[in-house]
Order: C-alpha cells, then structure tokens, then sequence
C-alpha cells in the first residue's frame, strides 16, 4: 500500500527544523556579505533537495543540475536583497518552482513526447509490472519507476505538490507558501493528485 502523507513531525523534528532555518538564515546573511564558504556550505545543506525535486518534477535526472545550479546562481545573487521574512526553504523552493514550471513551459513549446504518448507510456508500464515476479527489492524498485511515472502525469501543481509532501515532508502550510495557494487549496489539490495516482497504480497495487 502506497502512502503518499507521512505521519506528523515530532517535536524533536519540528525543533530541529526550526534550528535548521535558523541556520540557514545566519548562512545568508554571510552569503550577503560575499562569504564564498557560508554559499557553499548553504549549497550543501540543500541541494540534494532542490536536485531530487527538480528531478521528479522533470522526469530527466540529466537536466536536474542544470536547473538547480540556476536556482543557486539566483540565490547568491538575491543575497544581498534577502530577508528572513518566511523560512529560507520557503523562499529556495519558490525560487525552485519558478525555474521548473518555466522549464516545463519551455518544454511544452517544443515537446518531444506528446501527452497522449506519456499517458500511453504510463500505462503501460503500470500494466507490465504485473507480468512479472521479481523478489521484494526488485518488486519495490518497479514500484518506485510506476510511481514517478504517474507523478508525471500529474498537472505541474498537483506534481510539485506531491513532490513537496511525499519526498521532502514539506506540512501543508509551507506548500501553501510554495505554490501561492490557501492551506484548503492544497489539501484539495493532493486530494485530485492521489485520486489520479491511485487510478494509474490501480492495476499493479492489486496484483
């Protein structure tokens, strides 16, 4: 069974996670000031994330870095005009979006796979897990491929969502900030999105 909401944070989780914005935010205001080891050590601390979400959002790995070397490229140079007014993920994944859905836009004017060949595509793919028999870690390797391909059959909102909660344990309230929508309006866009997932995984969740 496939969960795509984690259970709530702790307290140790929500106390580490404030500690770690706290981090973050001191890491700017060094990064402000043109400190070249405070940027790198931002640029550690996050970029497995904004590498990992770029990555399920596009389905091409390969491009993933370019995209998040922009979004480290805009951070360094927003340094200066930075304010902790949100938390500094807040602020990294809206920068992210941005670059994402332009990239999206980018790729929707010169596709090079129509959407009904997606769907085709996720269809199928969905439909030849249950021919085989793989073991335990194979079985749930092809369930991770099926999943990401039916994440990219999500509209780009309901897709960045799911990236957001599923993959980076993002609450709500920071997804709302994210994408510029009301608390509701997320919960309603992950509604749709696990309704869409759970439609195209059907097939192999019943095998």
């Amino acid at each position: 069974m496939i969960h795509f909401d984690p259970t709530p944070p702790s307290q140790d989780e929500v106390a580490g996670r404030l500690e770690s914005n706290e981090r973050d935010v001191e890491l700017m205001g060094k990064v402000g000031a043109g400190d070249i080891r405070a940027f790198e050590e931002l640029v550690e601390r996050h970029q497995r994330a904004v590498i990992g979400t770029v990555a399920k959002m596009l389905g091409n790995a390969s491009d993933a870095e370019d995209i998040a070397q922009q979004v480290f490229v805009r951070i360094w140079k927003s340094a200066v005009r930075y304010e902790a007014q949100a938390k500094f993920t807040t602020w990294l994944f809206t920068i992210t979006r941005n670059l994402v859905f332009n990239e999206v836009r980018r790729r929707q004017r010169k596709p090079t796979v129509s959407v009904d060949e997606r769907e085709e595509t996720t269809h199928r793919t969905v439909e030849d897990l249950q021919a085989v028999s793989p073991d335990d870690e194979m079985l749930q390797t092809e369930l991770e491929e099926a999943i990401d391909r039916a994440i990219q059959g999500l509209p780009d909102k309901q897709r960045m969502a799911v990236v957001l909660r599923r993959y980076e344990e993002m609450p709500y309230e920071e997804i709302a900030a994210v994408l510029e929508m009301s608390i509701p309006a997320v919960k309603s866009l992950l509604f749709r999105a696990r309704a869409h997932l759970k439609e195209a995984l059907q097939r192999y969740l019943d095998a």
